[in-house]
């Protein structure tokens, strides 16, 4: 079995490819597109493994009316990606939106999971199981609620709920416990989604959030923490990194990180019965 297994995960909210533009649906598809190109040139730049993005569209009229994640796939050379759609609306003003992931190992299990039922601005997460060198490793990338405080905590109680439930079907497969990212879009770690997430995910091992410092909204001028990479024990080495660009209203989070396969879970005997 492979030992130090390198990995690099990039977080992003791509806010519909609109890049720094105030409002959505004033930017034409040209201008879509060439932020889109200035996404996938970071992306060839930085070389990640992984990449989580939220607010990025399938096919809507106010962001162009094509798939973004197709062009960045292309664009940026992925193998591999899988959409979460959570707001679909059809008619004349028509929209599919959500979370992605773009990836260089194979994507072997795929869900989303919505918080509602809004056709526009709801919120949910991507799970994936990414096979790396012969093991699991499951990611969850998220996006919460930008406003109160008390809807972040009711998704985060749907979200915990759903975690107990897939552990308990599915950790015996993993190398280690979930990889949590994504917008948080709360103001701080303390008292707060990240706080209350990471006292749940306690219960499987001491995790530890990043970055630890560094704003990561608005991108001019970044003053708020909202987005986040939660790594769980079994990830060491940790090397975070926010990129000051102007991709989108929000800095991409890079992290590095070695899985240590010390981690996985030790191959099943059978018993004669």
């Amino acid at each position: 079995m492979n030992r130090g297994i390198r990995l690099r995960l990039i977080t992003l909210n791509i806010a519909h490819g609109r890049g720094l533009a105030p409002v959505q649906g004033l930017a034409s598809q040209a201008r879509i597109r060439a932020n889109l190109d200035r996404i996938a040139s970071f992306l060839h730049r930085f070389h990640p493994d992984i990449v989580a993005m939220q607010e990025i569209d399938q096919r809507s009229r106010w962001s162009g009316n094509f798939d973004h994640l197709d062009y960045l796939r292309d664009a940026a050379g992925f193998p591999y990606s899988a959409f979460g759609i959570n707001n679909v609306r059809s008619g004349l003003l028509n929209l599919s939106y959500g979370n992605a992931i773009l990836s260089r190992h194979p994507l072997a299990v795929t869900e989303t999971v919505a918080f509602g039922q809004r056709r526009v601005g709801e919120k949910g997460f991507l799970f994936a199981e990414i096979e790396v060198a012969g093991l699991r490793v499951p990611y969850v990338n998220l996006h919460l609620h930008s406003g109160r405080r008390i809807r972040r905590m009711r998704q985060l109680d749907l979200l915990i709920d759903w975690l107990k439930a897939k552990h308990r079907q599915r950790a015996a497969a993993w190398a280690v416990p979930p990889v949590i990212c994504g917008d948080f879009n709360n103001p701080a770690t303390r008292d707060d989604a990240t706080a209350a997430l990471l006292k749940h995910l306690s219960a499987y091992g001491t995790y530890a959030a990043h970055p630890r410092t560094r704003g990561t909204f608005p991108s001019p001028m970044p003053r708020r923490t909202l987005d986040f990479v939660l790594l769980p024990p079994g990830c060491t080495e940790v090397r975070t990194k926010v990129v000051r660009t102007m991709l989108s209203d929000h800095l991409p989070v890079v992290v590095d990180f070695t899985l240590d396969a010390h981690h996985a879970p030790p191959e099943k005997t059978h018993r004669p019965a």
